[in-house]
């Protein structure tokens, strides 16, 4: 699953059911579907990571982070700061 892609239809963006979301590119462990959520983004949209060392990040500008694979550094977005479902959350 590529989360930097977008051609009128993100497969993910409605998916709920339980599992793990991975890389594209070399299956690294991403996201667990318990922190996917519900978000007007045409994207997929977690609250967390599945493990501290699943994505890679680096700062872009105030309040959003480039996100990447911690395995292979394929591109997975953005984490925007404080954006998340919940006060002080971020949003993936």
């Amino acid at each position: 699953m590529s989360f930097c892609s977008f051609f009128g239809g993100e497969v993910f963006k409605d998916h709920f059911k339980p599992g793990i979301y991975v890389c594209s590119q070399c299956g690294h462990e991403l996201f667990s579907s318990r922190a996917k959520y519900e978000h007007s983004s045409p994207w997929p949209a977690f609250t967390d990571t599945l493990q501290p060392d699943s994505v890679a990040k680096r700062q872009e500008r105030p309040g959003a982070l480039k996100v990447s694979c911690g395995k292979c550094g394929n591109g997975l977005g953005h984490e925007f700061l404080n954006d998340g479902p919940k006060r002080g959350q971020s949003r993936f």
